[in-house]
């Protein structure tokens, strides 16, 4: 699979996507719907599932990519107020991250960072929904950038990484706009490309699935 090089070519594909969540934070606010989610349940209900790759580890080093107004943030204080967490959201919408960094403001073990990709080196990546909306990129190309993003995400992950993926069912309708796929796709480029252990995470009630993916002899 061609996989883009940075540069130009990421800012190109990510600037009309990162515009679109900045509008839909403007219209929502901080809320699911603002960031193109329809509720507070089946987000965290993604979060639940995304966490799995930390095993139940109570200290580690956490990349929250897309990470939006910081909703895992706030998720992980109110389910998991014992760890000992230390958070970094990134998000190429600068909408998004001025607003976590105002609902943070003060905390020593949140951070937030505008970007394309992680600027340091975590315990484990989570990325949910970053891969959905590709408006009207023609699908190569936005495979090629799911590829680029799958191999920063594992470079900047030390012991492993989650991702979700909207499910592709001959039962559901190709919407315009939107990016579906099977999880073969992306398992075997996870598993044969990265040299990761890829577990499929599906029948949670959503129509999409996660990927799990750790170091192999780093859990």
């Amino acid at each position: 699979m061609p996989v883009p090089s940075g540069g130009a070519e990421v800012g190109a594909i990510l600037s009309p996507v990162a515009a679109y969540y900045g509008r839909r934070l403007k219209r929502h606010g901080a809320t699911p719907l603002g960031v193109d989610w329809t509720c507070v349940p089946s987000q965290e209900l993604r979060f639940v599932q995304l966490l799995n790759v930390c095993d139940g580890q109570t200290g580690f080093s956490l990349n929250d990519l897309g990470c939006g107004y910081g909703a895992l943030a706030s998720f992980l204080d109110g389910r998991h107020p014992g760890r000992c967490i230390d958070y970094l959201g990134i998000d190429a919408a600068p909408a998004m991250v001025a607003r976590g960094r105002r609902a943070f403001r003060g905390r020593a073990d949140i951070a937030f960072a505008c970007g394309e990709d992680s600027p340091r080196q975590a315990d484990f990546g989570v990325a949910s929904g970053i891969f959905n909306v590709c408006l009207d990129c023609p699908e190569p190309v936005w495979e090629g950038h799911v590829g680029r993003m799958l191999v920063r995400l594992s470079a900047t992950s030390r012991r492993g990484f989650s991702v979700n993926f909207l499910a592709a069912h001959p039962a559901i309708a190709p919407r315009p706009g939107l990016y579906r796929t099977r999880p073969e796709r992306w398992l075997a480029f996870c598993r044969d490309g990265l040299g990761g252990a890829v577990e499929v995470v599906t029948g949670y009630g959503l129509r999409e699935f996660t990927l799990l993916v750790r170091r192999i002899g780093g859990r």
